[in-house]
């Protein structure tokens, strides 16, 4: 609580999943959270910015001027900026050491504490109403893994998915890539963008049902009045979507592994939009 949390040992992440890492401290009530990356994920982003912000001054977006500004800045720090360093004789309140090799399936926090953390074998088979795909927590890629897991099967009859990219970019990059008409086949229903569910008071899921989201919180009452909410991953949830319930971690990867694996270039691409062709900010 109110501490700083320091990550290293995952230098190569993309800005965007270093982001979901960073954002979920808040929900270990930190004060604010660092991590160590090498310089190539970060200029990629900052010249993906410098492309979104150019485009934004061709289009009218206002105030010109402080974008000119924040670009040049951006310039300046890609010729002249240095990366920060931990100081090598810091001292930390706590060291925790995660040996990723270690983690070989799927984990879920379970309802309705984020604390209780559980391995996928130990929840499958429970029951699920609700699937929400959807919040700050996600990057586009999540969302086309998603809608290629659906598009192999339609929903479960007895779940109500729903969808919902975190910005209208986002959304009208899945449009363009067709994977909107993928979840609209599938049978989810597509909300505007933003917080909806993860946020609790934009819209609710039916009273007494057990959601799995993949949104930040899983706290009683904030998805719907006595809501048992699982949290984890977007791939994960289109599974539960199809199956009506958590699978076996054998029937994820029957289902899953194949898919996202044999396009996961495609899928886990992000929104770089200097490298993107004509890119234009409506």
């Amino acid at each position: 609580a109110g501490r700083i949390l320091e990550i290293e040992g995952l230098p190569d992440l993309k800005i965007e999943q270093a982001f979901e890492l960073s954002d979920a401290s808040a929900e270990r009530s930190a004060a604010a959270c660092v991590m160590k990356l090498n310089r190539e994920p970060i200029e990629e982003y900052l010249n993906s910015n410098i492309k979104l912000m150019e485009s934004m001054i061709e289009n009218g977006y206002e105030d010109k001027e402080t974008l000119k500004k924040r670009i040049a800045s951006v310039k300046d720090w890609l010729a002249n900026g240095e990366l920060m360093e931990a100081d090598e004789n810091a001292e930390y309140k706590e060291i925790i050491e995660i040996d990723l090799n270690e983690m070989k399936e799927p984990v879920l926090a379970c309802p309705n504490d984020p604390d209780d953390v559980k391995l996928l074998s130990e929840v499958a088979g429970d029951k699920v109403h609700e699937v929400f795909i959807g919040s700050c927590m996600l990057n586009i890629g999540h969302f086309r893994a998603a809608s290629e897991i659906l598009k192999a099967s339609e929903i479960n009859k007895d779940v109500r998915l729903w969808v919902v990219p975190p910005t209208k970019m986002d959304e009208d990059q899945l449009k363009k890539e067709g994977y909107y008409d993928q979840f609209d086949k599938a049978g989810a229903r597509l909300e505007m963008p933003g917080c909806s569910l993860c946020m609790g008071n934009q819209a609710r899921v039916e009273d007494n049902t057990t959601v799995f989201s993949t949104s930040t919180r899983n706290f009683n009452n904030r998805m719907g009045k006595g809501a048992r909410v699982y949290l984890g991953s977007a791939e994960l949830a289109a599974v539960s979507a199809q199956l009506g319930k958590i699978p076996t971690f054998e029937e994820y990867k029957e289902i899953a592994t194949p898919i996202l694996e044999s396009n996961k270039e495609d899928i886990y691409k992000y929104l770089n939009f200097h490298l993107m062709d004509n890119f234009s900010i409506d």
